[in-house]
């Protein structure tokens, strides 16, 4: 019974098949099995063994982040505390505890965590009790004590019309800048249009320095693609996304995935190479994956997804992963891991070539994490944080 509430709590936690009356994952006549947007792509490399490892045991964790030169792993429960993870143990007073302040609807919450690089401050990305999300600064602690509250600086502030698709991830990126995704808004369809609209932030990913300037809690860096558009955000890096959950970085390339949650037929993730000026338009919401969403017209000039699978079945909402850069698993090296958030077995692919499975039940994967090694972590909606080790 606990398996099936977690179940039904994940698929609404990260955004699959809003009740918009356009049916569910179980209507649909696709397959579950992943599929490459490239029509003549090779056959997979030979299978790779690995196993997971459990690291600890936690409470809903939704993200992972590490902090330079320290070997903790600090985790993001969605429930509003981030933990410190030391010696396969998570420790019983929170970092920071804002349990008091975030909302418990179910796609709602403690959403992001991220360190910057000179390790003297976090980020992290939550929804209120009103469902709106703030992102906020604090500073890092005294050895090993706690954050109050209260101790943080608001960098950001987004209204959200509806409980649904609010993203909720930060990364600090190899230009040491500060990442955000955000999801549409919600309802289903994105009914207002704003993925699509560059004055507004939602269904975005935004880079900003975290830095304030101008009377401004972070500065807009200069180099953003919309800067200076009459009407345009500038803190906007690309945009038409659905509910981008969980975009990364390759440690070694530099290359940005994201994982990009779909309305009823696909899940897609795209891909942005390294020296991307950015201003990428990835079509929603007149596209789903790589078709036209509901007879809308494509839009022009919109990037196709790296990669797309089709939804039947139990798969329901794409889990962003990483390219793994690690040395444990040397078969592993180079291919994008990710998830579905309900179907719990891990996949891969490089570009070009079709996903296989890992053969390894993660549970519901709600997200994934990388230490300063590149060995990759997996958090399950269940409770456990794993390692993904050599079988």
């Amino acid at each position: 019974m606990r398996r099936v509430l977690i179940s039904v709590l994940l698929v609404l936690l990260v955004a699959c098949n809003d009740g918009d009356g356009a049916g569910t994952a179980g209507t649909t006549t696709s397959s579950t099995s992943a599929a490459s947007t490239t029509t003549s792509a090779p056959a997979a490399a030979e299978p790779t063994r690995v196993r997971l490892t459990k690291v600890a045991e936690l409470d809903q964790p939704v993200a992972m982040a590490m902090r330079g030169g320290d070997a903790t792993v600090y985790v993001a429960e969605r429930g509003g505390a981030v933990r410190r993870v030391v010696g396969g143990e998570a420790a019983r007073s929170p970092l920071l505890d804002l349990r008091g302040r975030v909302s418990a609807g179910t796609e709602q919450g403690l959403l992001g965590l991220a360190w910057a690089p000179d390790g003297r401050t976090f980020v992290v990305d939550y929804t209120d009790r009103a469902g709106d999300t703030h992102v906020v600064e604090y500073p890092a602690p005294d050895g090993d004590g706690t954050v109050p509250a209260d101790a943080g600086r608001e960098l950001l502030f987004v209204d959200q019309p509806y409980a649904n698709h609010n993203g909720g991830q930060v990364v600090f990126g190899p230009d040491g800048l500060l990442w955000i995704a955000l999801g549409d808004g919600g309802s289903g369809g994105d009914p207002h249009d704003n993925a699509q609209d560059l004055g507004r932030l939602l269904g975005k990913l935004l880079r900003i320095d975290p830095r304030p300037s101008g009377g401004q809690p972070y500065t807009i860096p200069p180099d953003n693609p919309f800067v200076g558009r009459p009407g345009a955000r500038g803190e906007i890096w690309s945009y038409g996304l659905r509910n981008p959950w969980r975009f990364t970085f390759d440690r070694q390339s530099g290359d940005l995935w994201i994982g990009d949650v779909g309305q009823n037929e696909w899940e897609e993730i795209n891909l942005a190479r390294a020296g991307s000026k950015g201003g990428e338009n990835w079509g929603w919401p007149a596209e789903e994956g790589a078709h036209p969403f509901r007879g809308r017209t494509p839009t022009p000039g919109a990037v196709r997804p790296m990669h797309e699978y089709p939804l039947r079945g139990e798969a329901c909402a794409v889990t962003g992963g990483y390219v793994y850069r690690g040395r444990r698993i040397p078969g592993l090296v180079g291919q994008y891991v990710f998830a579905d958030a309900c179907v719990a077995e891990l996949r891969a692919f490089r570009p070009g070539e079709p996903a296989r499975s890992l053969d390894v039940d993660a549970g519901f994967v709600a997200s994934f994490g990388e230490d300063h090694d590149g060995e990759l972590y997996v958090l399950s909606l269940e409770g456990p944080l794993f390692r993904l080790d050599p079988a």
